[in-house]
């Protein structure tokens, strides 16, 4: 520990052998160094406080109605986006702060001192959205339009963003709209087609596959019992005919007379035969009306003729007898086997009809899993597309009454606490705090230049040192003689150090008191030059 010190003492005498080095440095340092501080330009702050309220009223009342959106971290991204190029290149127009630059490259560094000097804190803790936006500048007029435009653009663009991304959601959300709109339109027709194709073996009110195969079966089993009980009865009236060869002995011989057939126009001809009998007695046969009646009775006549034919030609051989008989009985088993033979006719006609259905339902029941399934794909597709269009509907109408809500109160309100101003006084550069620093590092680079000074010519300043240096004991040490004068000519360096350091530190105070009081020490000198 004593060497430690020791060794300390030598370098802090060979420091102050070597003195005029740190003298030298200070002169060439510290003069030059406040001149350059004296002559900085002065720095303005102009700042703002604005406050970012995202209580709305609205919000309780619109919740679970509209789209909550977290207001916190849309602000957090507003700030750290704030000053982007964009932001800046517009800040930079607004405050006609290009005007300053005269090409690409001035103005790429502007943009980039801007990003560094605008500074943006929040200062009212976690959960209170404080901001406190400054700027600095050499003009103040210019520092306070910088923060006024920083505030301008962090307003707008936090309120013309909610605005963006509602109108975004609005196109994004009517284009997916008119999307699923045709999907589903296309799924709607694929289905509607898909149940006219397969109409037949599809579920609908009136059952299943099998329950219309089932219906199907019972209603042909039905419609051929109809027929061959009919049929019976056809059967069982035939047998009730009497012969035809009595019916014709029976039969007297006017049968074979047409007028034994009565017609529609029997009575009309028998009215016109009495008028015509009555008129011939009072008038000749050229009298007009006889001649009118006569031509009205063979027109009846032609009419009567014609029925009768075409009676007898629809009238089977085996019933031609039977039609021209006159016996009731047989007429009303004639008319009853008609009706029975049309009905045999039609159940006929049904029953083939129900058996083609019931062929036809049983030639897909192969196919039946294969309809199901597609079916049962068809919906699913259908269903979901429904699902999602209607969502998207509402998701428009939430979105919609969500921007209706922002349009008529913003969630996010802005009250400027303190608007930026031209300050009056500068803020900066910090003069006096800079001198002395100039002064200390004027003070450390001569001492660390006597002490490598030292180092390099190294002066014995005591008997320890030589010893440790020759590894020879010293006993003595002598003084130098006052007639060498080497002790006067110390005292002649002391004395020019101490002068020369108390001349540094009256320069010193020359500039702190400038750094203090910059227009009092200004205006004399003005005055003198």
């Amino acid at each position: 520990m004593q060497e430690i010190i020791e060794q300390v003492l030598d370098y802090l005498k060979g420091i102050w052998i070597k003195r005029r080095y740190l003298m030298i440095s200070t002169w060439i340092i510290c003069p030059i160094g406040w001149l350059f501080i004296a002559q900085l330009d002065d720095i303005y702050e102009s700042e703002a406080i604005v406050f970012a309220d995202t209580q709305s009223i609205l919000g309780p009342l619109l919740k679970g109605i509209t789209v909550e959106t977290n207001t916190e971290a849309q602000i957090q991204l507003m700030v750290k986006t704030l000053l982007s190029r964009s932001n800046l290149e517009r800040i930079t127009r607004m405050t006609d702060f290009d005007v300053r630059v005269k090409n690409d490259k001035e103005y790429e560094l502007l943009i980039d001192s801007l990003k560094e000097d605008i500074i943006i804190k929040k200062t009212g803790g976690k959960r209170q959205n404080i901001f406190k936006i400054s700027f600095e500048d050499k003009d103040p007029e210019m520092a306070r339009d910088v923060v006024q435009a920083v505030l301008t653009v962090f307003i707008e663009t936090t309120i013309g963003e909610n605005r963006n991304d509602s109108d975004s959601a609005q196109k994004f959300l009517t284009t997916q709209i008119n999307e699923y709109e045709s999907r589903l339109l296309a799924a709607e027709n694929r289905l509607t087609d898909f149940k006219q194709k397969y109409n037949d073996v599809l579920p609908n009110q009136y059952g299943g596959y099998y329950q219309k195969l089932t219906i199907a079966k019972e209603q042909l089993k039905g419609i051929e019992l109809g027929l061959l009980e009919t049929q019976t009865q056809l059967k069982s009236a035939k047998a009730q005919l009497p012969d035809k060869n009595t019916e014709k002995s029976q039969a007297p011989d006017s049968i074979k007379n047409n007028n034994s057939i009565e017609t529609t126009y029997d009575e009309r001809i028998t009215e016109l035969e009495t008028s015509l009998d009555s008129l011939l007695v009072r008038y000749t046969e050229k009298h007009p009306d006889i001649i009118e009646i006569k031509n009205r009775l063979a027109h009846l006549k032609r009419q009567r003729s014609d029925e009768i034919d075409k009676y007898l030609e629809t009238s089977t051989d085996e019933n031609a007898n039977y039609s021209l008989s006159q016996s009731p009985v047989t007429q009303g088993i004639l008319m009853q086997i008609n009706q029975l033979e049309n009905q045999v006719a039609s159940f006929t006609v049904r029953a083939e009809n129900y058996r083609k259905e019931v062929a036809d339902l049983e030639s897909k029941i192969h196919i039946l899993p294969e309809i199901e399934a597609e079916l049962v794909a068809l919906n699913r597709g259908y269903n979901i597309t429904k699902e999602k269009y209607e969502e998207l509907l509402t998701r428009r109408e939430t979105a919609q009454l969500a921007k209706q809500a922002d349009d008529s109160n913003s969630k996010i309100k802005f009250n400027v606490i303190e608007p930026p101003r031209a300050p009056a006084e500068p803020t900066g550069p910090k003069r006096v705090l800079l001198t002395i620093v100039m002064l200390f590092l004027g003070l450390g680079a001569g001492t660390a230049l006597s002490l490598l000074v030292s180092q390099i010519n190294p002066v014995v300043t005591s008997g320890s040192q030589v010893s440790r240096l020759t590894g020879i004991p010293i006993f003595g040490v002598v003084s130098a003689s006052e007639h060498l004068g080497l002790q006067k000519w110390h005292k002649k360096k002391t004395l020019i150090f101490i002068i020369s350091n108390i001349v540094l530190l009256v320069l010193l105070a020359a500039f702190l008191a400038y750094a203090l009081y910059p227009e009092a020490i200004k205006a004399p000198l003005r005055r003198i030059f």
